[in-house]
């Protein structure tokens, strides 16, 4: 486990943890798609985490959205070795108030809060209103922020399942 988790990273410092390959792909995008190599591939070499974005016929905006979905990834994957009793980071106070986690799922900051609340989820064994009193919100805003992020949300549910707890809809 480690300290500060990957999804949190500036985006330089964590490009730098990472391999990047380009390639082409078929599909939609015309004559400049097809000679180009604008897809991307990063991988998160301390772990072998990939992610890929080839949508787009621009390999800036590719690596952009191949970077989200490798934090998203990551966020799921990975878990911290913070302390139970840790406070929450100053991102998730920032964007947590009156109990509220006020978060786009496309924002940038999306899958450090993620990754922060499923922290605290194993940390606490995945009793919901523990984790919701530890990060200063209510149950309901965790699961909110869960279910935009179908992986997170199975992860969630597997891993109460398998502690014994009924599994949420």
């Amino acid at each position: 486990m480690i300290d500060v988790h990957p999804a949190s990273l500036a985006d330089d410092d964590l490009l730098r943890a990472c391999s990047e390959r380009r390639l082409r792909r078929s599909g939609p995008g015309g004559q400049h798609r097809n000679k180009v190599e604008t897809a991307v591939v990063l991988k998160f070499e301390p772990t072998g985490v990939e992610a890929e974005a080839n949508e787009r016929r621009s390999q800036a905006e590719n690596r952009r959205v191949a970077l989200f979905r490798l934090r998203l990834k990551l966020a799921v994957g990975m878990r911290t070795d913070r302390s139970a009793e840790s406070v929450p980071s100053e991102l998730w106070r920032s964007r947590c108030r009156g109990g509220r986690v006020a978060i786009n799922p496309e924002h940038a900051d999306f899958p450090a809060l993620l990754a922060e609340a499923l922290d605290c989820l194993f940390r606490v064994e995945f009793d919901l209103p523990l984790a919701a009193e530890r990060l200063n919100c209510t149950a309901s805003q965790i699961l909110k922020l869960l279910k935009h992020e179908s992986p997170a949300w199975e992860l969630f549910n597997h891993e109460r399942a398998a502690r014994g707890l009924h599994r949420l809809r």
